[in-house]
C-alpha cells in the first residue's frame, strides 16, 4: 500500500497483519479521491480541510488527504495493533503536527458530553463490514455538529450491504469497487 498522489506520492505504508484490520485497497481509495476532486456532484478542496477518519486502521485515508494538503485529520482507532501501525505510519510521513490519534471506541469517543473535536469537512467511516449501526453512527455525527456545512461524509461497505440512512440525510454517489461499495453523502440544508 502506498500514498497515490500529493506532497508524498509513492510512499509505502506499513500494513497490519491482524486480520481484524481491513486495508482499504488503492484501487478503491484512488476512486475516491478522483470523485472527490472531479465529480461535478461533488465539490471538495483538500487544501486547509479537517478530516475524520473513523476505523481509522492503519490510516491511509487520512494520511492520503495530508498528502494532498488537508490541514488536519483526527483518526479514531480501537484496534491496538492497528493503532500502533498507524502511529508508525504517521511518524515515517513525519505529519505527527497535523494528527491527532483517538483510541477507542467510535460511539463512546463522540458521544462524550465534552468533546473537543472541531467541525469537519470530510467524515471517511470505514468500520468492520459486518458493522450494523450506520444509522445510528450517521444521527450522532449530525447530533453533535461534527460536518461543516456543505461537508461530505464518505462510508467503505460490503458492496450488496443494505444500509438505511436518516431522512436528512442524501446520498451524492454510490460506487461499487470490487467487493467495496464506497457511498457518497451530505447532510440537507
Amino acid at each position: 500500500m502506498r500514498i497515490i498522489a500529493g506532497k508524498m506520492k509513492g510512499t509505502s505504508l506499513y500494513l497490519s497483519k491482524n486480520k481484524n484490520t481491513r486495508p482499504l485497497k488503492d484501487i478503491a481509495r484512488e476512486s475516491i479521491f478522483n470523485l472527490l476532486k472531479h465529480s461535478n456532484k461533488i465539490s471538495f478542496k483538500f487544501e486547509r480541510s479537517n478530516i475524520l477518519d473513523l476505523y481509522a486502521g492503519t490510516g491511509s485515508f487520512g494520511l492520503e488527504c495530508i498528502s494532498r494538503d488537508s490541514e488536519n485529520v483526527f483518526f479514531i482507532e480501537n484496534e491496538k495493533d492497528a493503532k500502533k501501525i498507524l502511529e508508525k505510519n504517521i511518524k515515517k510521513l513525519q505529519v505527527k503536527k497535523k494528527t491527532k490519534v483517538i483510541f477507542g471506541d467510535v460511539f463512546k469517543i463522540l458521544e462524550k458530553k465534552n468533546i473537543n473535536l472541531p467541525k469537519f469537512d470530510l467524515i471517511f467511516c470505514d468500520p468492520p463490514f459486518k458493522f450494523t449501526k450506520m444509522k445510528k453512527l450517521i444521527e450522532l455525527i449530525f447530533g453533535k455538529s461534527l460536518l461543516n456545512e456543505g461537508g461530505i461524509i464518505i462510508a467503505h461497505r460490503y458492496k450488496t450491504t443494505r444500509e438505511s440512512f436518516p431522512n436528512d440525510f442524501k446520498i451524492i454517489e454510490e460506487r461499487i469497487y470490487g467487493i467495496s461499495k464506497i457511498i457518497f453523502g451530505k447532510f440537507l440544508s
